[in-house]
């Protein structure tokens, strides 16, 4: 080597060794005493050991800004690559500047064309202001820029699966990308999303808030819905992301993932028959069904804090991985609502852009009445889920465990002519516009409260419905559209059977440019 090809050298690692500390010790103690983990930090725990390729490290490198306030690359999570990006609070606040948006709009971009999963860390209080004598330094000269990141977010979107960590404090850009992506992790105390922060709420509204009552992960994971988990920590966060990809294809052309798990697909569930009240207005936990049905009890619950009169999550069967839509009638007594509608359709699709196969378990009054719900667009919000479901093209399974009332079947995709390949029902299963008991009401009000004694009149007439009419049995026998009735115990293999078969589904659509889902 000649001396200057070495000074060339050393002055290429001088260069790469500032530019791994990103903004300095200083400003790296100050991120760590907030109990945060560096951008650096967080990929080389979220990627499997010495995997992660960079991409631009010396961006920014001679205005004395590593990596412009972003790192970029590639990498493996348990084998899988990923793209990914992480944002840098320590260099310029990891605000958004033109080379930092380039270098954002590029890991989608890449992850596009490879067809891999695009994982976003971001810490980031989103654009940059441009220096008042420079004016012109932080405007965009290209058309990949952070202020077009939605383009290959959108995309990307039913492509490649796309997940963002909130790791900080987000605003603006940094809080509508991750919304178009389709996984949202938090972190509580130190994550927020908001468009606009505490100080302009309380200088336009008057509004005093803090950050965490504003926007923290909470705040996103119970009540708005926008986000999907929360964590504890930056550490626990990112296991989360990483339990995430292993129930995800890489991309919308592979099938579900298969992988061993050593439970036996045909394990009978005898616990099922004492889980399930006879009485269906008694409450009991659907997290103990699931968790039976699946592989080893491993259930990943999507959106566990928002909505939960319905659950939504993934799981396995026989390895394969599935997705569960299934109500709660712990919470709301099962009943569908504008929020579990939202939660339930964003659900579906997902599955369905990712050849996920679902697996409808269902046991509900129908929709919740009232004019909260009427006035708030219930009409609109239950049609997403409608179209959802008769969008889906992927392999699903019904099995309705005990009631199913008036639009329930609609909702929950059980009706006839909804577009589920396989309908299963318990013994238990009770159809009908409304219960028996307030079906009975409705037509013998007037007759039992005449009577002698009204409550042993209620009770006959109530049995006698049940018996003759909402009966299963009775109701199987000119609807062919549930494919059998099955012992509770006998569940699980019955549906794995199901997906065995349905796995090569083939579905032709009419051709379009796209539909037009109640939004």
């Amino acid at each position: 080597m000649s001396k200057e090809m070495k000074e060339r050298v050393e002055r290429l690692r001088d260069a790469k060794n500032k530019a791994l500390l990103g903004g300095g010790l200083e400003k790296i103690e100050r991120h760590h005493h907030k109990g945060k983990l560096t951008a650096r930090e967080r990929i080389d725990y979220l990627l499997d050991p010495e995997s992660f390729v960079e991409f631009n490290l010396l961006a920014g490198h001679a205005a004395g800004n590593p990596g412009d306030g972003i790192l970029t690359g590639y990498g493996t999570i348990n084998g899988k690559t990923v793209c990914l990006y992480a944002q840098d609070a320590t260099v310029l606040g990891g605000s958004i500047g033109v080379l930092h948006g380039y270098k954002m709009y590029k890991t989608v971009e890449r992850a596009l064309d490879m067809g891999v999963p695009v994982i976003g860390l971001l810490d980031s209080p989103g654009a940059r202001a441009p220096k008042a004598d420079e004016p012109w330094m932080e405007t965009s000269t290209t058309e990949k820029s952070g202020s077009a990141i939605f383009f290959p977010n959108t995309e990307a979107s039913g492509v490649i699966p796309q997940i963002a960590g909130i790791m900080g404090s987000c605003a603006g850009i940094s809080v509508y990308s991750p919304a178009l992506m389709d996984f949202i992790f938090m972190v509580d105390d130190t994550s927020h999303m908001f468009i606009t922060g505490p100080r302009v709420a309380k200088s336009v509204t008057y509004e005093d808030i803090s950050m965490d009552d504003l926007g923290g992960a909470k705040v996103h994971c119970q009540l708005s819905g926008v986000a999907d988990l929360r964590a504890q920590d930056d550490k626990e966060c990112l296991e989360k992301i990483k339990k995430l990809l292993s129930f995800l294809p890489s991309n919308c052309n592979e099938l579900s993932p298969i992988i061993e798990t050593d439970d036996d697909p045909a394990r009978l569930i005898d616990e099922f028959e004492d889980i399930v009240p006879d009485d269906p207005a008694k409450p009991y936990d659907m997290h103990k069904v699931i968790l039976l049905l699946v592989d080893n009890e491993d259930f990943y619950e999507i959106k566990a804090e928002f909505a939960p009169e319905i659950i939504v999550g993934f799981g396995r069967l026989a390895g394969q991985t599935i997705g569960i839509v299934a109500n709660q009638p712990m919470s709301y007594g099962g009943a569908l609502t504008i929020n579990s509608s939202r939660k339930q359709a964003r659900f579906i699709r997902i599955c369905d852009s990712f050849n996920i196969p679902i697996i409808l378990l269902v046991d509900t009054p129908a929709y919740a009445p009232g004019s909260e719900q009427e006035h708030g667009g219930i009409i609109c919000h239950g049609a997403k889920v409608l179209y959802a479901l008769c969008e889906a093209v992927v392999p699903r399974i019904g099995v309705i465990l005990h009631k199913c009332y008036g639009g329930g079947g609609l909702g929950m995709g059980v009706a006839p002519g909804l577009g589920t390949d396989i309908i299963f029902a318990w013994p238990s299963t009770e159809f009908g516009v409304m219960g028996a008991k307030e079906t009975v009401l409705l037509f013998y009000g007037a007759e039992i409260a005449k009577s002698n004694n009204p409550q042993q009149l209620l009770e006959q007439k109530v049995k006698e419905y049940s018996d003759n009419q909402a009966n299963i049995l009775t109701m199987t026998s000119t609807n062919p559209h549930i494919a059998d009735v099955i012992e509770p115990r006998d569940t699980r293999k019955h549906v794995i059977m199901a997906l065995k078969l349905l796995r090569g589904k083939k579905q032709i659509r009419y051709p379009k440019r796209h539909g037009n889902i109640p939004l």
